[in-house]
């Protein structure tokens, strides 16, 4: 039959210009759909949780260099920081002195957050993990007769310790003020923590306001996953005296 005479002929049929649609549409499918997931875990691990990288040996055995642990970052909105909760915090001003940090550029500070947020990145040299020993009111002192840490005059037993760690060879004895913390590494022999910065202005304590979150669990390896308890020894800690045994 032949054709109407003024009517031209399409090269393509009413299913090929869908069909060339629907590939149209998976192409942006793709991109959209990565950029959708990445947003999604940009907002959790800036606001719920989110994957820290150990860089050193100081909280050896607990923790080992390239572990990766999970930290809760809503955590301390329910609850105030404990003794005995391992903590991921910023050291600035407080184990870092500010004139000691160098400035960031801005495009490689953002690559480097998203590739700390999804765990490929190591953590900024002034971000720090170690154990939380006192919080504000407590009096911590090294040591007793027995070579224990004492908090509040209560020792701690503390199992967690690097294996023939002392749980301190440097004598100190302090009050965490309030809003701060005293912490330490589990390797103490290892460890440049609060003991290490008392000569500083900040006199080793760190501020509670400087904590990202509470590392909840060990991710990896998966020969060493684990969740990360409060040890007990610090439920026996007598309640703050304001500095008073």
């Amino acid at each position: 039959m032949a054709d109407r005479p003024g009517r031209e002929l399409s090269d393509d049929s009413p299913g090929d210009q869908a069909g060339a649609a629907r590939q149209r549409q998976s192409w942006w499918d793709i991109p959209v759909t990565i950029g959708i997931a990445i947003a999604v875990v940009l907002l959790i691990t800036t606001f719920l949780a989110k994957p820290f990288s150990i860089p050193s040996g100081s909280m050896e055995d607990t923790l080992g260099i390239g572990n990766r642990v999970l930290v809760n970052r809503a955590v301390y909105h329910l609850r105030n920081i404990e003794r005995g909760d391992i903590v991921v915090f910023d050291g600035s001003d407080s184990f870092v002195p500010a004139a000691d940090i160098p400035p960031r550029n801005p495009v490689a500070g953002a690559l480097s957050w998203v590739g700390q947020s999804i765990g490929i990145v190591p953590p900024d040299s002034t971000d720090f993990i170690k154990r939380v020993i006192g919080v504000g009111g407590d009096r911590v002192t090294c040591c007793d007769v027995q070579g224990r840490i004492t908090v509040n005059g209560t020792p701690l037993e503390e199992g967690y310790l690097y294996q023939d760690d002392a749980p301190s060879t440097q004598e100190f004895d302090v009050v965490v003020p309030q809003g701060m913390l005293w912490v330490m590494g589990d390797h103490r022999s290892n460890s440049a923590d609060s003991r290490s910065h008392m000569g500083d202005p900040g006199g080793g304590f760190v501020p509670e306001s400087k904590v990202v979150g509470r590392a909840m669990a060990v991710l990896w390896p998966l020969s060493n996953i684990q969740s990360l308890e409060i040890p007990s020894t610090f439920a026996g800690v007598a309640v703050s005296t304001g500095g008073t045994d």
